[in-house]
């Protein structure tokens, strides 16, 4: 694998930095997660549900193939040992907010000063300086709310509504990964690490980019609408007559217009006057959103599909999770792993987007327990048996 020999030391917890670390273990680096005692907080997010629920697939998806390890950095002996654990490791990365750092020693400073090669990762809610800088931060709060998200994608008039789970997580999770590789390549030049950081407040800023590029150049920005009021009537959501729904994206222009019209079975309506141009259309979009709402209420999802794809038609079912772990294009895609479940079988899980081909892993170890490494861990870093029983006794290691 691509990153084989790698060291990475996970000091994190929740979703964006431990997803980060878990997309470089699967491309081949040793990654070890240092845990409190306690634990993750994400090991606990199923405790409360049905007990016919068994597993944590939430927890499972982003610290497959690790190695753990409990270690409780408020004594000495728990911050020593992570501070070696560093001291021979490629990558630290952390979400542990800067200034507990600091205060026991693990800031990036210390670190890279045992270790002039070590890339440092922090992931924070809100960055590394300015006013809000210590806050803590999730994906809901720094990412969908604080960024601008949640308002830009919720329609006009209507209440904001909450994100799914990790999903702005995720999206800084792969940020941090191109900031951690780019550190790496930097190593590569001038033999020493650096200091990367990244946000969940700059990556939501990032995710609507296009948006607000045009709020920063007009200082104004239109509205999200209604599925019935689009500016392009013909880019919107339409529903079958078995009750399927599914979005058309137009190329520019009015290439797409008669073809759409078609499709639908409706090609008068090229030559009605309400519609006959771009301005038109817009000026007349809800008229217009409506025709084909009956056209397509008539038609079975099966022929709407193969009109559109007869007419080459940018467009796709909107599909429900079952319908998108069933698709075939989903697996032939590589958006799914397999991982092992610890009774010597598998099961599929969420692969991360990038693709080495022809060096992708086919399986990955599951999850570790808590503590499941941590006497090997210790016992690597030269820590004797009798030591790493004192650790034990005293509470330093779990």
């Amino acid at each position: 694998m691509l990153l084989r020999g790698v060291k990475v030391v996970e000091f994190a917890s929740y979703i964006a930095a431990p997803a980060a670390a878990c997309m470089l273990g699967d491309w081949g680096a040793d990654v070890i997660k240092v845990e409190r005692p306690g634990g993750d907080s994400m090991r606990a997010v199923f405790a409360d549900v049905k007990s016919e629920l068994k597993g944590n697939p939430t927890f499972d998806l982003d610290n497959r193939g690790k190695r753990g390890i409990v270690l409780d950095t408020s004594k000495p002996e728990g911050r020593e040992a992570l501070a070696k654990l560093a001291a021979d490791a490629d990558v630290f990365i952390t979400n542990v907010r800067p200034a507990a750092l600091k205060r026991a020693g693990l800031d990036d400073a210390t670190l890279r000063a045992a270790n002039p090669r070590l890339v440092y990762a922090v992931v924070t809610g809100y960055g590394l300086s300015g006013p809000d800088a210590h806050k803590p931060g999730f994906d809901v709060t720094a990412f969908w709310a604080r960024a601008g998200v949640a308002n830009m994608t919720a329609p006009k008039g209507a209440d904001p509504f909450m994100l799914r789970t990790g999903f702005g997580d995720h999206i800084t999770a792969l940020a941090t990964v191109g900031a951690i590789m780019a550190g790496l390549f930097d190593r590569e030049r001038t033999g020493k690490g650096r200091l990367v950081q990244t946000s969940l407040l700059g990556t939501g800023v990032y995710t609507v980019g296009s948006d607000l590029a045009v709020q920063l150049k007009f200082g104004r920005l239109a509205s999200n609408r209604p599925r019935n009021q689009p500016m392009n009537p013909i880019a919107t959501f339409f529903k079958s007559a078995d009750d399927r729904w599914f979005v058309h994206n137009p190329r520019g222009g009015s290439v797409d217009w008669p073809k759409f019209c078609e499709v639908a079975g409706r090609p008068d309506l090229v030559e009605d006057e309400r519609f006959a141009t771009g301005k038109a259309r817009r000026e007349n979009s809800p008229l217009l959103v409506a025709e084909f709402d009956k056209a397509f209420s008539a038609l079975p999802f099966e022929e709407i599909a193969r009109r559109l794809d007869a007419a080459d038609m940018v467009w796709s079912p909107v599909q429900t999770p079952a319908d998108v772990v069933a698709d075939p294009q989903v697996a032939a895609a590589g958006a799914l792993l397999q991982v092992e479940d610890g009774e010597g079988g598998t099961y599929p899980s969420p692969a991360a987007p990038m693709r080495f081909p022809g060096d992708d892993m086919a399986v990955r170890p599951g999850a570790p327990g808590l503590g499941q490494h941590t006497r090997e861990v210790l016992a690597e870093l030269g820590y004797t048996a009798d030591q790493i029983e004192a650790m034990m006794a005293g509470g330093a290691a779990a």
